[in-house]
Parts: structure tokens; C-alpha cells; sequence
């Protein structure tokens, strides 16, 4: 595998600290051996993945996935399980002048669909995921960006149809959320979840559906068009269709068309030990709300019913012990000035992952060019909880050759270009994250 991220991003450091294997056991999936066959074969064992794995098992196809390590591994089992609208980080004026209104308008209303597909999926597997939250709240870290919510509010009131709260700097302590912001606005879709226990659910869900699960079973070469030849270290499988489902984890030769189509950035959550009842009215913040700022370098946060408040943070170009201990310190630190009431609190659980960014801003769910019978989807842009489960599930249909039952948006259709400089892409986000880091914005 050819990667753009030194060795220690891939290994096991990066998740060691991780909250959400603490709360749940992960089953034991075996590696896949001799010779193999399968209508379908999936690569990754995340959100998409599993998702592809279900919806084609369920439509009857033999469908075997291949996961390096075991599901929910990478970013889908180590994100801050915020199932939201998103995925595309372009804005509406940017995707308007790329697609047309009308297309913006589309991809906006998928954004719903998926979070209604995830929430779907919970209930008919009768996955426990530990959810709670009312919807998602923007909080307003400027007066400047409180005085455009109104203006936002209407925008989401057209674009998705329903009708967001705003609550007035006033207002916000009496309604649990502290006083450290100018005004917050909630929007009723979404919710979070513990997305280990939602991962881990989609993969017993599609093995009872009768999906072969394989952990420990790297990918390391693909063979053919059309039909594909899998090369694993104690397998080799054949397979009429191919889906790449690897997202941030993916290699630059596995296939080649992914070369420079995709970017992966870290995203780094910490979580505190359980806080007392006397330290939560301290800080005035008791909602479980699943919270985020609009700054560059995103704040996302919420208090779990466990009473242990999630935090995370973008940011962070480099892999290394040390630049892992630095983004910690940095992280803490944010932590503390927007929350000075539990700068005391440990935060015993602090990790990172990698999501992935188009050159576009918006992410892609569609055939794999020159190489028939292949698909992936790629780059929810830090939101794939909902966006890569509905992926997932466009990427069963197309597999099976048929039209999709779910809205395929226009926007999701068009293949990601390349970025520039290469395997060296990552200094393309160097000056901004350097700039929000200095600035504070």
C-alpha cells in the first residue's frame, strides 16, 4: 500500500486512548484464508462498507468484506458519533455555481434521508447505540456569527423543511448551555450515538443477513475489470463486482484512480472522566445536546448521559508520537477556554482519526472510472456517520445493477478530482490551518 501519512497514522497508537471500545466488546472476526468467491467483494469494514455489505446481502448477493483490522477500526468506530446533515463542506453559493440550485437543493434534502437511513437501520436491527440529542446545535462563538443565524435558519427552513430554535445569549443558560457563547441554533434532524455500537451493530446485522465478515485481511492488490482477482496474505479472492469503501484509510494504488482524489485530515476527540453533578451546574452546561461551533478549525462537543463530556477538535497535519502529544495539548487547551469550569476534569480517553476532504468539497458515491464492475465512495468530510451509511447503501444498488431506491444526487455523482503536489497534498491545508491557529478562528 502506497499512503501519504507516515506509518504511525495506520498503526494502533492513534486509537489506543479511544473511549468507545471501553464500552462495548468487539468480536472476534477471522481472517480470511484459501480461495474465495463471492458476487461482491467490499473492501473497509466501516460505515460504507458495512452498510454496502448489508443492503446486498439482504437483495440476496453473495457478498464477502475485507478489513484490514476489524470493523470499525478506523474513523467509523473512533469519530465523535454525531449523525447529522452534512458531508459536502462546500458551501451553498459553491455548490450552486458547480451543479445548479436545483442540484444543491437535491443533495440538501439527501442529507435528511440519511440521517432517517441510519436511524432506520438502529431500529430494524434493533442495534442499542446509546443515542440521545433533539436534532444538532450550532453555537454562536461571535456576536457575528450569532446575527447570521437568522439568515441560516431561514436557509435550513427552505433547504431541509423544518424549523430551527434560536436561542438568544440569555437564553442559553436557563436551557443548559452555559454562558460561554453569543447564541446558539438547533436543528431538529440528526442525533448522536455511540458509533462503535452502531458499527459493530451493521456488521452483526449483515453477517445475520448472510455477509462473510473478514478482520485481519488486508487488501494488497486488485486484479482485473469487470471481474477482480483480491490478493489478502492467506487468500486470494475472486469476485464479479468490487467495492472500495476505505475513505481517509485509503492507498494511493489500491486502485490507482484514487491516487491524489482524496485527502485525508486528522480529527481529535478527548473525553473527560464522569463529572459530578456539583462540577456540571459549575460550568452550566447539563444538555445533551450534540453541539459544534462554525470556526475553521471545528469545535464539536457534547455531555453524554453518562455524564462525560466529549470534545473534539480538527486540526493536525503530521502523525507521530510527538505530534500526537502536541495536538493533545492543543486540544486540551481549547477544551479548558471554552469550558474553564472542568479544566480540573481529566480526560483520560484522547485519540485521533482520519476523515477525508475533495478537492471539491463534496463527497462521491458512484462506479470507479475505467474499471467496470468497480465502485467506492469517498470524503463525507468529517460527517460520514449518516453520509457513508446512505453511500453504502447507493453503492448496493449500483452493484447490483439496478437503479437506486434512494435519491442518488447529482452532486454525489460527479467523480473527485485530483489535488494538487501530489502525495504531498497535505501542505495544501498548511497556510489555513496555520492561520486558524493563530488567529483563533
Amino acid at each position: 500500500m502506497r499512503r501519504i501519512y507516515p506509518a504511525h497514522a495506520y498503526g494502533d497508537a492513534p486509537r489506543a486512548d479511544c473511549y468507545w471500545p471501553s464500552t462495548t466488546e468487539t468480536p472476534e472476526f477471522p481472517a480470511a484464508t484459501g480461495k474465495l468467491a463471492c458476487d461482491v467483494a467490499v473492501i473497509g469494514a466501516g460505515f460504507t462498507g458495512l452498510s454496502a455489505a448489508l443492503h446486498l446481502a439482504e437483495a440476496g448477493a453473495d457478498v464477502a468484506v475485507f478489513e484490514a483490522n476489524f470493523p470499525g477500526w478506523g474513523a467509523s468506530g473512533r469519530n465523535g458519533g454525531f449523525c447529522c446533515c452534512g458531508g459536502a463542506k462546500a458551501t451553498n453559493a459553491m455548490m450552486k455555481a458547480m451543479f445548479g440550485d436545483d442540484a444543491r437543493r437535491e443533495y440538501r434534502r439527501t442529507e435528511v434521508e440519511a440521517v432517517d437511513l441510519v436511524r432506520g437501520l438502529l431500529d430494524r436491527h434493533g442495534i442499542e447505540a446509546d443515542t440521545h440529542s433533539e436534532g444538532e446545535t450550532v453555537m454562536a462563538h461571535t456576536q457575528a456569527a450569532f446575527d447570521g443565524l437568522e439568515a441560516e435558519a431561514r436557509i435550513t427552513e427552505d433547504d431541509y423543511g423544518v424549523t430551527p430554535t434560536i436561542l438568544t445569549r440569555a437564553e442559553l443558560a436557563p436551557n443548559g448551555f452555559g454562558s460561554g457563547f453569543f447564541g446558539a441554533m438547533t436543528s431538529p434532524v440528526g442525533f448522536a450515538l455511540n458509533p462503535c455500537k452502531y458499527v459493530l451493530g451493521l456488521a452483526r446485522a449483515a453477517q445475520e443477513a448472510g455477509a462473510r465478515v473478514f478482520g485481519q485481511s488486508p487488501v494488497a492488490r486488485i486484479d482485473g475489470k469487470g471481474g477482480f482477482t483480491l490478493a489478502t496474505p492467506a487468500a486470494t479472492v475472486t469476485a464479479k463486482r468490487l467495492i472500495v469503501a476505505t475513505n481517509g484509510y485509503s492507498s494511493e494504488d489500491l486502485p490507482g484512480w484514487m491516487r491524489g482524489r482524496y485527502l485525508p485530515t486528522q480529527s481529535n476527540v478527548i473525553v473527560t472522566r464522569e463529572l459530578t453533578a456539583e462540577e456540571i451546574a459549575a460550568q452550566g452546561w447539563s444538555t445533551h445536546q450534540a453541539c459544534f461551533d462554525d470556526q475553521v478549525l471545528l469545535h464539536y462537543f457534547r455531555l453524554m448521559p453518562n455524564r462525560r463530556m466529549l470534545f473534539g477538535m480538527r486540526g493536525g497535519l503530521r502523525s507521530s508520537p510527538a505530534s500526537d502529544q502536541r495536538m493533545h495539548r492543543t486540544i486540551r487547551i481549547h477544551f479548558e477556554r471554552m469550558f474553564p469550569a472542568w479544566a480540573h476534569a481529566g480526560t483520560p480517553f484522547s485519540w485521533n482519526g482520519l476523515l477525508s476532504i475533495a478537492a471539491d468539497l463534496t463527497p462521491y458515491a458512484g462506479p470507479i472510472p475505467e474499471m467496470p464492475g468497480a465502485y467506492t465512495a469517498v470524503s463525507y468530510h468529517g460527517n460520514g456517520v449518516a453520509m457513508g451509511s446512505f453511500a453504502g447503501a447507493l453503492l448496493a444498488d449500483l452493484a447490483l445493477d439496478r437503479t437506486p431506491c434512494r435519491t442518488w444526487p447529482a452532486v454525489m455523482r460527479s467523480p473527485p478530482g485530483r489535488f494538487p503536489l501530489g502525495r504531498l497534498r497535505r501542505a495544501n491545508l498548511w497556510p489555513l490551518y496555520a492561520w486558524a491557529m493563530l488567529t483563533g478562528k
